[in-house]
Parts: structure tokens; C-alpha cells; sequence
């Protein structure tokens, strides 16, 4: 038994490679959206065990809408991809021709069981560049038929190797087999199929039997003529072991999908729900399209579903000749290589068996799948048929006129067959590329012009899209799918009218619930969503809110378990206000699925509205449980802490903080609640930097700049404060508080009265009513000696605010200055002598003692001339206390104002 060559190793690689390498460039199309990007079993995050609940789509086996497909290892080295490269295609795609690279040179090592050192090699090459094999090893979802190839491989060949020389059974070998079958199967169903190749090669050719030989011993045992001969009961033990073994595997993966078939629907397999012989004579027509699929790649697609492949629904069909030739061409080969004991005969026996029993279920002919054709499906079939090419090629080389004619005949079909793959990898690059090239070979399947569709409004191009819904729509009326692409693309294009339209062509497609019996049996569960995208259309309309309601429930009433309709009426009640049934829809929903965190998060969101933090805290824990980066439980949860005023959650809200920033690195208000949490913990350096972050992200970032300025005014750093605050007031020049706060410190810091009455004026101008402005405008009157228009303003303040007792005390302390100046002769406003001026500025001191401006918080006033035994009992420490109190006091509304206006 010739082994391989590290010459052929190379070979087989170096040409792998080379029709390949351009695959890399390639991005996730089709199927890989769903096993790739939207499986969540791929993320660190998921425990390793739910692989093993879940199907290959990342769905529970358990739920109706599982595909029921369970591939645990093959999602498992997708998840080791994750791990590596996160979601960079390349890696996918490179570990794909890497694993095909490694059936080639295992393809090989089988053929020398068969075939002699050239032949072998001829179909070792020939599987390596076959153009069918694009779809399993260019889309990233044939890493099942890849992984599940190699075990098969790996199992047929520990299987050989079961015999020893003395003829008797070596039993290591037969338990490797077992555990590699099961490998196999884990990686993707059709690897239990290789124990009936084993089987086969056990009888037809470890054994030497024929078929006559066969049919004569067994005629001669139930005789009772002769016993069972010695090397028969070994091959009868060995076959057992393999049929007990196979059984155990079938129970454990019927057990898996909990004795249910997934649920299929006619648009995907459209003569699995046909009668009879309709849809006999579809599946035995399969048969042949498939095998023409091996021998003619030129026409490839990558969706055979719906109307590609018409129903062969009479007996008179033309059609019916090519499955009839094919039975024939088949029995004639299976006649041959069961009747005769020469090499070429268990060459042939040995190919029907890859071709035929791997196929098996996929053929349709023993329960429906999910499909009509699938070129990836033909991946370990194709095994048979290139070793059918190269015995073929095997005998005409041996033929010396022929010769060189089977030289060039293999040296085309090997380059041709290399160029076609190398063109064909090009169609993988993009959905739109792939789908487009799809309908080149078929403009009958509405499944195309719905994903050409697809692709283009990925790309926001949902005028273009458009066009190929309703061509979709055109092909197949009643797609239901199709009339939902439209309505969609029309609400996109905000055609409100149009896109209800179109929903409700898609509803009245829908069948009506019968009483009793289940609606997902009947329909796909996803033609549902046609209620859901309905409600959420028809909801934005304040006036149709009940109208939606009734569409979830609807739904719900057909479809119990519907999970999604539970967290759209969910939302909807919340935005009615229907807190308490709100809850209940969301609670209805993590009983169906207590592993999704945003259903978590959901439900904390109407905690908050409930007015029950503790409650959202605790859901909001539950949904980080789940997905530690979940973005917006991170952003809301640390929102929440930090809100809540308790310093004992600050260093938590602020880890939470930080991974949100890690997450959303360009989003200022991750940066902004950084700062404030800082600010509250008195790290004043680092809630400058963080709204410094925040602000250079983000520029007129108000409630960043306000902040940032009253950080700075708190920390005796008026002069840096200033620069911050005309930023603030240049992109907002509405903003109250930070002319206040900019008036303030013009006023008491930078003692210009001028800017400071500008400050009050202009906010004034703005809102007439506002008693802080006016206020701190009477302040400035009273600093510049005019004391006769202070009191007129202070009486206006007080008329505005009759309840503010600091307005009170001011305008007392205002007449009773004037009353003193009155009774010394001194004239009441800054008009006056020199002496007069200067006998003002002795007394200046202890006025600005007196009236002092009020700042952000309305709350407070210091007035100290009037009460000595207060002020004078206040130690350095009492002042500072209340300078934080203000400080506290200004933060607080600012942050009142910045959840009250969304920033």
C-alpha cells in the first residue's frame, strides 16, 4: 500500500492554494450571516455548553424554528476563529482552504487503497480544483462538509486497518472508527453514513466477495448445508459492532432534535408538500440534475430552491427520460462491479459507495429537507465520481493508442476545471455578487431577486432594491416573504400608505388559524414577522396604538412561544404608558428565552419607568450576566448607579463606564459620565480630562462644557473657567446657567460689572420671569452705586418671586443703606462729588458685604452684614462647606437639566 508523498503533499497544497487564495478576499455572504455574524455561540461571552444545545444557526434545538441541523464541533472551530480574529472573514475563509487542502491529501491516501500511484493522483487533483466544491469551501458554512470530510476520511481509513495479517479482527482500529464516526457526525450529519462504506469495503473487497458469492453463502447457511465459515463470522462481528454503534449514534442525535423534524415550508422545497407522483418523480429527477451538477459544473447557483427546478408532475414529462437513464447507467455500473472480483470492479463498487450512501440523506427520497439542491451536499459524493473519472482514465492510459489522448483529456479538464473554481471564488466576494450571478443561470427563483434585494439595501440603495422585491413579487405571488421586502423598502423610502399596502398583501397570504392545531407547523415561523412589521409601521401613528396592540396579540394567538411578538407589544405598552402589562409581556418573553439580555434589559427600562431601581439594577445585572459588553446595560445601569447618589456604587458604575467607553469609543456621553462620576468623588484632575475627552469628541457638547466650567469655578479657577464658558455660550447662546455662572464670576471674581450686566441683561431679554437674572442684575446696580434703580429692581424681583426670603433681605438691606446715606447727606446713586465718591469707596468693602449675587442654585444667598454673630462664628471649614454645598447644588440641577433636555 503506497503511502503519500511529501512531493504530492506539496503538490495537492500548492494547487488548493492556487485556485483558492482569492477566496480570502471574500466577505460573509448567504448562510455565513446567520452562522457567522448573527450566532452568538461564537462570542467569548456564551457558555461553551450551549454549542451543545443549540442547532448550527445558534438557535435552541428545542424551539420550533430550530433547523434542527446539530454541527456543536463545527461551530466550535468557528468560535476558535472568533477568538483569534473576531469577525475578519479572511481567517474564515483561510482555515476553510487550509481543512480542504487536508481532505485532498486524506482523498489521496484512500485512493491508493484502490488506484495505482498515477490514477489515485489523477482524482486527488481532480477533487481539488472540482468548480462544485466552491460553495463548501469558498462560503464559510461548508466548514461542516470540510470537517465532517476529513473524520469520514480518517474513520473509513482506521477501518481498513481493523484486519490483521492473520485475518483476525484488530479491535483498536474499529473503536477509533466509532469515536471518528461520531466526530464526523458532530461536525455535520452525513458523517454516520461512512459505516455503510465501511460495510461495503468489509464485503466487497477486504472480504472478496461478489454478489453471487454473497447470495450463495447466505443461500447455503439458512440451508443449514455448512456452518458459517470462520472469516465470515468475523465480518459478521465487525459489521455488528458498526451497525450497534451507528444505531446508539441515531438515538443520541434523535434525542437531540427531541424526535422532531424541523419545519420546512413550500418556498423552500417546493415537491415536499406535493402529491403524489409529483413529487416521487421530482425527487428521482433530482438525481440526475445533481449528477450533472459533477459532470458539467459550467451552470452553478448558489439557491436551487422555489421555482428553479419545475415539479415533474406527469409520467409524459421529457424529463422522466433523464432519471430514467441515469437508473440505467447506475445499474449497470452497481451489475458490474457486484459481479466481478477484478480490481477494477472494487474500484467501482467502492466509488458507487461515496457517491451513493453519503448522499442518501440529502436526496429527499427518505424525508424532505430543507432544499432542492445544494452544490456544497455534493462535497463527499464528488469522492465517487472522481474516482469513476480516473479508473476510467486508469484503463484508457493502459491502451497505447489512447494514451496520450487520456493525458490531454485530463490535462483540460484539470485546467479548465482550475479556472472555472478560480472565477467562480469571485461570486463569493459580496451578497450582491453572489446573487446576481445567480440569476444569470436562474431568473425563476424569487429567493434571488429577494436577496439581490437584500444586498442592495444593505448598501442603503433602497430605490434599486426595490425593483427586485417587486420583481420577487412578479416571479412568485404568493411570497409572502417577498410582499414583506416591499413593504419594508416602501417604509424605508417612507411611502407609509405603499408600505401598509404591501403588508397587507403579505397578511391576507397568510392561512387562516385553525382552532386546535399549530400554526407553525403550517408556515414558516418567520412569515409571522409580517404582524410584527405591521404594528410597528401602523404604531407610529399615536392615533392606531390599540390597532397595533391587536396585531401582536394576533400574532401571539397564533403562535404562543412567538418570542419577538411578546418584546414588540412589550415596547409599544410601554410607550402607552401600560407599565404593569409592559412587565408582563417581557416576563411572558424570558420564560420562552431566560438567555437573551436585551430581554433583560428591557424589562430593567420599564423598572426605571415604574419608578423601581433597584429592580432595573438587578435586571440590568442580569442582561451583563449574559453579554458583559452589552452596550446599553453597561451605559444605563452605570447611569443609574450614579444617579442613585449612593458612593458605595461609584466604583462599579465607573468599571461599567469604562467598558462602554471600550465599546463605543467615539461616543462623548460614555466620557461626560466619566467626568461626573469623578467630579462626585472630588478627582478633579480626572473629570478635567474626561470632559476634555468628552468635548473634543463632541464639540458644543453643553452639558460637557457647562460642567467643565463650574469644575474649574468650584476650583478657585475663574480665569480657566471663563474661555470654557464663551465656548459654551458660543454654540449655546441660550444657556441661562452658564451666563449666570459667567456673569458671577465677572462680578465677584474679575470685578467687571460691565460683562457681568450684560450676562443678566441678556438672559433677561430671554426670559423676563427669570429671578436669578434679575436678581443678580440688582446686583450689579447695588456695586455700582446706584442705589435708587437696585432697589426699583429688587422690588421687581420680589413681585416676580413674593416667596424668596433672600430677595426680602436684600431689598431691606438696599433701603436701609439708602435710609443711612439719607441721613449723612450723601446722594443715593454713584452721581455725586469726589469727596462723595470717595467716601463711598471707604464703605465699599462692607456693602459688597451686604448684597452678594446668587449664583446657579437659586437656593442661596450670603448676606452678612446683617447677621455679624452668624458670619463671624464661621470658621475657614464652615466656609468651604458651604462653597461645596453650592458647588453640589449647581451640579445637581445641571444634571437635572441635562436628563430633562436628552443630552
Amino acid at each position: 500500500m503506497a503511502v503519500v508523498s511529501w512531493k504530492e503533499i506539496l503538490l495537492l497544497s500548492g494547487l488548493v492554494v492556487g485556485c483558492y487564495w482569492n477566496s480570502l478576499s471574500c466577505g460573509f455572504v448567504f448562510d455565513d450571516v446567520s452562522a457567522i455574524l448573527d450566532n452568538k455561540d461564537l462570542r467569548p461571552s456564551t457558555p461553551i455548553r450551549n454549542l451543545f444545545l443549540n442547532d448550527f444557526w445558534g438557535t435552541p434545538m428545542a424551539e420550533e424554528r430550530s433547523h434542527k441541523s446539530y454541527r456543536p464541533l463545527t461551530v466550535l472551530t468557528f468560535r476558535l476563529n472568533y477568538l483569534f480574529s473576531e469577525l475578519s472573514a479572511a481567517s474564515y475563509h483561510l482555515l476553510n482552504v487550509i481543512l480542504h487542502a487536508v481532505v485532498c491529501v486524506l482523498f489521496l491516501r484512500v485512493c491508493r487503497l484502490f488506484l495505482d500511484k498515477t490514477s489515485s493522483l489523477v482524482a486527488a487533483l481532480l477533487f481539488a480544483v472540482h468548480p462544485i466544491h466552491t460553495e463548501a469551501v469558498t462560503g464559510v458554512v461548508g466548514r461542516a462538509e470540510l470537517l465532517s470530510s476529513i473524520f469520514l476520511l480518517a474513520a473509513f481509513l482506521a477501518y481498513t486497518k481493523s484486519t490483521g495479517p492473520d485475518h483476525s479482527i484488530v479491535w483498536p482500529p474499529i473503536a477509533l472508527t466509532v469515536v471518528l464516526v461520531a466526530a464526523a457526525t458532530l461536525c455535520k450529519e452525513q458523517g454516520i453514513t461512512v459505516v455503510g462504506v465501511c460495510c461495503v469495503y468489509e464485503i466487497f473487497v477486504a472480504q472478496g466477495f461478489t454478489l453471487p458469492m454473497l447470495v450463495d453463502t447466505i443461500w447455503q447457511v439458512l440451508q443449514g448445508k455448512d456452518g458459517f465459515p470462520y472469516a465470515v463470522l468475523q465480518t459478521l462481528l465487525k459489521l455488528i459492532v458498526l451497525v450497534i454503534s451507528t444505531l446508539l449514534l441515531v438515538i443520541i442525535r434523535v434525542q437531540v432534535i427531541q424526535s422532531q423534524l424541523p419545519v420546512f415550508t413550500r418556498f423552500d422545497n417546493p415537491a415536499a408538500v406535493s402529491t403524489t407522483p409529483t413529487r416521487q418523480l421530482t425527487f428521482n429527477y433530482l438525481l440526475p440534475v445533481n449528477a450533472w451538477l459533477l459532470l458539467n459544473p459550467s451552470e452553478l447557483c448558489c439557491d436551487w430552491t422555489m421555482g428553479t427546478i419545475p415539479l415533474v408532475e406527469s409520467l409524459v414529462d421529457l424529463r422522466n427520460l433523464a432519471t430514467l437513464v441515469f437508473y440505467i447507467f447506475l445499474g449497470l455500473l452497481a451489475y458490474h462491479s457486484l459481479r466481478y472480483r477484478q480490481s477494477s470492479a472494487k474500484t467501482v463498487i467502492m466509488a458507487l459507495s461515496l457517491i451513493v450512501l453519503p448522499f442518501i440523506p440529502a436526496s429527499n427520497l427518505f424525508f424532505p429537507v430543507g432544499f432542492v439542491v445544494a452544490e456544497r451536499v455534493l462535497y463527499v459524493p464528488s469522492m465517487g465520481f472522481c474516482v469513476l473519472v480516473a479508473n476510467g482514465f486508469k484503463i484508457i492510459s493502459h491502451k497505447g493508442q489512447l494514451k496520450k489522448i487520456s493525458w490531454l483529456m485530463i490535462g483540460v479538464l484539470l485546467t479548465t476545471h482550475t479556472v472555472k473554481t478560480f472565477h467562480r471564488n469571485w461570486d463569493w466576494e459580496s451578497e450582491y455578487t453572489l446573487f446576481t450571478s445567480a440569476l444569470k443561470v436562474n431568473k425563476n427563483n424569487a429567493k434571488l431577486w429577494n436577496n439581490v434585494g437584500h444586498a442592495l439595501e444593505n448598501q442603503n440603495n433602497y430605490a434599486k432594491a426595490l425593483r427586485y422585491f417587486l420583481q420577487a413579487t412578479r416571479v412568485q405571488p404568493d411570497d409572502i416573504g417577498a410582499h414583506m421586502n416591499v413593504g419594508r423598502t416602501y417604509k424605508n423610502l417612507n411611502k407609509s400608505k405603499e408600505a401598509e399596502e404591501a403588508y397587507l398583501v403579505a397578511k391576507s397570504l397568510m392561512p387562516q388559524v385553525i382552532p386546535g392545531k399549530k400554526y407553525a407547523t403550517r408556515v414558516a415561523p418567520n412569515h409571522l414577522n409580517v404582524y410584527i412589521n405591521l404594528a410597528n409601521l401602523i404604531r407610529a401613528n399615536d392615533s392606531r396604538l390599540e390597532e397595533a396592540d391587536q396585531l401582536y396579540r394576533q400574532a401571539i394567538s397564533m403562535r404562543p412561544d412567538f418570542k419577538q411578538a411578546y418584546i414588540s407589544r412589550g415596547e409599544l405598552l410601554l410607550k402607552m404608558n401600560k407599565l404593569t402589562e409592559a412587565r408582563d409581556a417581557y416576563l411572558r418573553a424570558l420564560e420562552l428565552d431566560r438567555t437573551n439580555a436585551d430581554l433583560w434589559y428591557n424589562l430593567a427600562i420599564v423598572n426605571i419607568e415604574m419608578k423601581d431601581p433597584s429592580e432595573a439594577l438587578k435586571n440590568f445585572n442580569h442582561a451583563l450576566e449574559l453579554n458583559p459588553r452589552h452596550k446599553l446595560a453597561l451605559f444605563n445601569s452605570a447611569l443609574l448607579m450614579q444617579e442613585s447618589g449612593e458612593p458605595k456604587f461609584w466604583p462599579e458604575a465607573n468599571r461599567r463606564f469604562l467598558t462602554y467607553v471600550e465599546e463605543e469609543p467615539d461616543d462623548a456621553n460614555g466620557y461626560f459620565n466619566l467626568g461626573m462620576l469623578a467630579m462626585d468623588a472630588n478627582e478633579n484632575a480626572a473629570a478635567e480630562r474626561w470632559m476634555r475627552k468628552a468635548i473634543g469628541l463632541q464639540a458644543g457638547f453643553r452639558s460637557a462644557l457647562f460642567n467643565l466650567a463650574l469644575l474649574y469655578s468650584q476650583s478657585k479657577r475663574e480665569v480657566d473657567a471663563l474661555p470654557v464658558l464663551d465656548e459654551l455660550l458660543h454654540h449655546h447662546p441660550e444657556h441661562i446657567k452658564g451666563l449666570i455662572l459667567k456673569g458671577d464670576i465677572l462680578m465677584n471674581h474679575k470685578k467687571d460689572t460691565r460683562g457681568a450686566k450684560a450676562c443678566f441683561e441678556r438672559i433677561l431679554r430671554m426670559d423676563p420671569t427669570n429671578v436669578q437674572g434679575k436678581h443678580n442684575l440688582c446686583v450689579v446696580y447695588f456695586e455700582e452705586r446706584d442705589l435708587p434703580r437696585a432697589e426699583r429692581c429688587l422690588e421687581e424681583t420680589l413681585a416676580l418671586a413674593p416667596n424668596e426670603e433672600y430677595v426680602r433681605r436684600h431689598l431691606s438691606i438696599v433701603r436701609s443703606k439708602m435710609a443711612a446715606m439719607s441721613a449723612a447727606g450723601q446722594p443715593l446713586s454713584s452721581e455725586g462729588t469726589e469727596e462723595e465718591v470717595g467716601d463711598e469707596k471707604n464703605e465699599r468693602k462692607s456693602s459688597t458685604e451686604s448684597v452678594r449675587g446668587v449664583g446657579v442654585d437659586q437656593s442661596k444667598s450670603l448676606d452678612n452684614s446683617q447677621s455679624d454673630k452668624r458670619t463671624k462664628g464661621k470658621s475657614t471649614k464652615d466656609i468651604k462647606d458651604i462653597e461645596k454645598k453650592r458647588a453640589a447644588a449647581l451640579k445637581r440641577l445641571e444634571e437635572i437639566e441635562r436628563i430633562l433636555s436628552g443630552d
